[in-house]
């Protein structure tokens, strides 16, 4: 019975399947080319895509100090003349519609349409159109300003104020380009 309990081990040893074999060297190069893809389009989708700084706590010396004794005085109102509704209808920007090409590049603000409230109907192109979140037309005294807020990938906030020069019918002022952090002067000629 030796025997047979013997023959049945080698049997059930014989029966069991061969282990797998061991990964090829092709194999761990693939998959640690894989591994560094991976990692590389992780750390180029965060430096694209997380912008903003981390939010900071005010501290004890950063805090202003008010005395909860001390009065304090209100702001006064300003009423606005009795006139002024009157001169907010002479208020005409319509000389600040056309297209617009930046003299450093072929970058175009296409001002559309100029509402009487000031707001404008703007597009910005590089070559692509760049979303205009916001574009508006003031007068300061006898400056004609403009005011073009841009939001789009690579474009968080970037905003244009430029002043209207009629002599030379170009739009000149600052750019400031929000991912850099960063101030350029910059002039726009209007394209005939």
């Amino acid at each position: 019975m030796k025997k047979k309990k013997g023959a049945a081990r080698k049997a059930e040893v014989k029966a069991a399947p061969p282990p797998a074999p061991a990964p090829t060297g092709g194999l761990r190069i693939a998959a640690g080319v894989a591994i560094v893809v991976v990692a590389g389009l992780g750390g180029w989708a965060w430096g694209r895509y997380s912008h903003s700084d981390p939010p900071t706590m005010p501290t004890a010396s950063t805090m202003p100090t008010v005395s909860p004794v001390e009065p304090v005085a209100a702001a006064p109102v300003k009423t606005p003349p009795a006139n002024a509704e009157k001169n907010s209808e002479k208020v005409d920007f319509q000389e600040l519609k056309g297209r617009w090409q930046r003299t450093d590049g072929g970058y175009i603000l296409d001002i559309q349409a100029v509402n009487a409230d000031g707001t404008l109907e703007a597009v910005y192109l590089n070559p692509r159109p760049i979303h205009v979140a916001k574009a508006a037309a003031a007068r300061d005294g006898a400056a004609l300003l403009v005011r073009v807020e841009l939001r789009d990938m690579n474009y968080p906030g970037s905003t244009y104020r430029l002043t209207y020069d009629a002599e030379g019918d170009q739009l000149n002022g600052d750019y400031f380009q929000a991912v850099a952090k960063e101030h350029f002067d910059v002039a726009f000629k209007r394209m005939k």
